[in-house]
């Protein structure tokens, strides 16, 4: 389908890497839990128990427990996490762009609760080091290609845009464009049709210590409704340091 100009909350996104994976359920795009406060309701501790064992590849196709990301011997004392759409997408690639223009390791050393954040994708492992190139993301990615970690954690599917967010710089049209290369660039790879499912979109989580549980828990989060959602910059640096002004 084409993408008109006027970049409007009603349209959607062309499934240009549409991918069924069929190594997990599918995720629904409706709310899950049937409530309307879902999209920032911090999962369960039965489902953080569930999805420590699953496991995200690194770089290198490594396979790590997830735990390990947010919980393991040398992580920090907050760990977000953010969960990315497939490694073509575009808009999530202009997300980490603007991020780091603001919470970038500099902003991260100055909180006063040590603090590291985590990039998760849908998509094949061998796109990373293209996929942090494209984003400048000097954080670690790895990929959950199963998408177990998104259904648990109660992330759902959709192509549907929403408003536009302040961290787009781009236009869609460009955007677009500029995923559609980037996947055709790797057919000699045989990695063009493995940049993970368009229509899953991810969300934000952040893992600190609890006074009521053994190890980290979600003590907040945001799940996205559209496949441009993410928690905007100016909002997410207020929930890892309230007193900032960004």
């Amino acid at each position: 389908m084409a993408i008109s100009t006027h970049d409007t909350a009603t349209q959607t996104e062309p499934a240009l890497f549409y991918e069924v994976s069929t190594s997990c359920g599918e995720a629904k795009s409706k709310d899950p839990s049937g409530e309307a406060n879902f999209q920032n309701q911090p999962p369960s501790a039965e489902t953080l128990q569930q999805v420590a064992r699953h496991r995200v590849l690194d770089r290198l196709g490594k396979a790590h427990r997830f735990k390990d990301l947010y919980d393991g011997p040398d992580t920090a004392d907050r760990v977000l996490v953010i969960f990315v759409r497939h490694f073509f997408c575009g808009s999530c690639q202009e997300y980490l762009r603007s991020l780091l223009q603001v919470i970038n390791p500099d902003f991260l050393s100055r909180l006063p609760v040590s603090t590291s954040i985590a990039v998760i994708g849908c998509g094949d492992p061998g796109l990373i080091d293209i996929y942090a190139s494209k984003s400048g993301c000097d954080f670690p990615i790895y990929a959950d290609p199963t998408r177990k970690l998104y259904t648990d954690l109660g992330m759902t599917t959709s192509l549907a845009l929403g408003p536009r967010p302040e961290y787009m710089r781009k236009g869609m049209v460009r955007i677009v464009m500029e995923s559609i290369w980037q996947c055709l660039k790797q057919i000699p790879s045989g990695l063009a049709g493995k940049g993970g499912d368009s229509r899953q979109i991810g969300g934000e989580f952040l893992f600190e210590a609890s006074h009521d549980t053994e190890g980290k828990t979600v003590t907040w989060c945001h799940r996205m409704k559209t496949t441009r959602d993410h928690t905007e910059i100016p909002a997410l640096a207020q929930v890892l340091n309230p007193q900032s002004k960004h």
